[in-house]
Parts: structure tokens; C-alpha cells; sequence
């Protein structure tokens, strides 16, 4: 279901949910309420028009946010380990691929005539690795201090979101480009994963549970969402 709020389209999402919630998706600003089953579209409509304000605001930020060039997986590109810039060195050698960083380099080896797929899955595989090395101490660290605990957890490459948590398994996904950036954005994404598992709803009990467990939050979001979004096409 869709409507118009003059030239921005709004899609509308009818879920088994108590309150509305409104997001702006990137890369181009997609508009998307989620909303009571039993809830009217004049009812939803109004809801919109009261955040209109809000909603340009959004899709101006991310119209201007830098996004990152496309990667073509050749000597010297710059690649990102934890927020810290490496330049790619390419080794050939006819053995299992592998990922080392050493000093101001990260270098891939790989069998003679990869190609640009593969070199993408070895490393992107390798990213996958550095977080399930990192990611579940965070998670104890932080379960004792938000009072939860949480279910599995699972690293994936995401579209849309940097993390996302199911409140009835309590399992936490989180995005594998995380790796890419500071810790601390990974650690405010557990955080705020965490927190999801006593409010579900982005409202006023969550941002005071989020101010109550890390006071420092809002300000690691705003890392996070100045850093270069990646290239691709984000899907909804």
C-alpha cells in the first residue's frame, strides 16, 4: 500500500504491531510506516504529514552523504579493517587463499587468474571472521549492563540495516560491514540491538534505556552515519 505526501511516496506496511513507526531508507530516501493491521490510511496519512518536516530532513542527509567507489580489487586500492585505512596488495600463489594485515597493508593471496568475484568472496569472508572474533565479548560485556540475554548471534551481509534482533529467539544480526568501520560503532550496533530486546519501538523509553547504558551513543551514530555508505544498491 503507497501514498503521496506531494512528490515523496510513502509505502505502507501493515504489521501485528501496537504504535507506528516511520523510517527513511538509504541510498535514495525511501519513505516506509510501519503500521497497526486494523489502522486506516486517513489515520496513517496524518501521521505522515505531522513528520513531514522530519522526513526531508533524513532524505537530505543521505542525499549528502558520501558513498564509497565502487571496489575493483586491484594493488593499492584502499580498503578499511576497524576505521583504519589499508592499501591492497595482491599476492598470487598457488596455495589456499588467504588475508593478512601487515602494517599499512592488507594482502590478499590468491590462486593465479582469480577473478574480481572471487577476490570479493575471500574477503569479504575474512571481514566475517574478524567480527565473530570481536563480536561475542561485546555481547557478554553488554548483557550484564543492559540486563538481557540474548539469543544466537549472526554476521551477514545487510541492505538496509547495520543490525537488526528478533525479540522472540533474541537472536542479533549484525551487518559484515561493520568490520569496515570503528569499534565503537560496532559496540553502539550491539548496544542498540541489545536494547531492542526490552522496547522493540524506537521511542522516548528507548532513547532513555540507550542514555541510561551508553550515554555516549548518539555521538557514535553520528560516526556511523558520516562514515561512506557502501556502493551498492541497497534493496527494500
Amino acid at each position: 500500500m503507497q501514498f503521496k505526501l506531494g512528490d515523496i511516496a510513502v509505502e505502507v506496511v501493515q504489521k501485528d504491531i501496537k504504535n507506528l513507526h516511520l523510517s527513511v531508507h538509504p541510498p535514495a530516501g525511501k519513505v516506509r510506516i510501519a503500521a497497526p493491521l486494523r489502522m486506516d490510511l486517513d489515520t496513517i496519512r496524518v501521521f505522515a504529514i505531522t513528520k513531514l518536516a522530519w522526513i526531508k530532513n533524513q532524505q537530505k542527509k543521505l542525499r549528502e552523504q558520501e558513498r564509497e567507489t565502487p571496489r575493483e580489487y586491484l594493488d593499492r586500492e584502499s580498503h578499511y579493517v576497524w576505521g583504519k585505512r589499508y592499501l591492497l596488495k595482491l599476492v598470487e600463489k598457488e596455495a589456499a587463499p588467504s588475508v593478512e594485515l601487515k602494517h599499512n597493508k592488507i594482502i590478499l593471496q590468491l590462486r593465479p587468474a582469480a577473478g574480481h568475484e572471487k577476490k570479493q568472496e575471500v574477503l569479504d569472508a575474512w571481514y566475517r571472521e574478524q567480527l565473530k572474533e570481536v563480536v561475542p565479548p561485546l555481547i557478554a560485556k553488554w548483557e550484564k549492563v543492559v540486563g538481557v540475554k540474548a539469543g544466537k548471534f549472526f554476521i551477514q551481509k545487510m541492505k538496509t540495516k547495520w543490525g537488526s534482533c528478533s525479540p522472540g529467539p533474541k537472536n542479533i544480526r549484525i551487518n559484515t560491514d561493520l568490520a569496515k568501520k570503528p569499534l565503537q560503532c560496532l559496540e553502539y550496533i550491539v548496544v542498540h540491538e541489545l536494547t531492542h530486546l526490552l522496547e522493540r519501538q524506537h521511542n522516548d523509553h528507548f532513547t532513555a534505556l540507550m542514555d541510561a547504558h551508553m550515554p555516549q551513543w548518539r555521538q557514535y551514530r553520528g560516526m556511523l552515519n558520516s562514515l561512506p555508505l557502501a556502493h551498492q544498491e541497497w534493496r527494500y
